[in-house]
């Protein structure tokens, strides 16, 4: 991964929003790991939850941004309940999600999923699709 550094001041906006949006303390995390590991979608991200988060508390917002990873959190939760300090990194991907398009909306809704791609995802993204548009 190609790194590239931006202003203080710049890494601090990125930081600051996601922690206003998400409502979550990123430096709160340690980067033990155990979201990764438990994470049902990790073996087809390109960078895994914890790693997202150091580059959150980095404030490398392009490479953040650029990740496929924020699209394929299905939102199951399973970060947060394993986390230590109870970091709810699936907020922090919405938040992160929502700084890409400000107006909120997503690729598509529940009654959007194209049948061959609802046949190949996993049952969890479905059932958080769902959830996340029953709020």
């Amino acid at each position: 991964m190609r790194v590239k550094l931006k202003s203080g001041r710049d890494q601090r906006k990125f930081i600051q929003r996601i922690e206003e949006l998400s409502g979550e303390n990123v430096f709160a995390c340690y980067q033990c790991g155990r979201c990764s590991a438990g994470c049902p979608m990790a073996s087809e991200m390109d960078l895994l939850p914890n790693q997202i988060i150091r580059l959150v508390q980095m404030g490398l917002d392009d490479d953040v941004l650029r990740s496929k990873t924020l699209f394929l959190c299905a939102s199951c939760f399973t970060c947060e309940s394993r986390c230590p300090k109870g970091i709810d990194i699936a907020r922090v991907m919405e938040a992160v999600r929502h700084i890409l398009d400000p107006k909120g909306k997503d690729a598509f809704g529940p009654g959007e999923i194209p049948p061959e791609l609802a046949q190949e995802l996993p049952q969890q993204v479905l059932v958080s699709l769902f959830r996340k548009f029953s709020k």
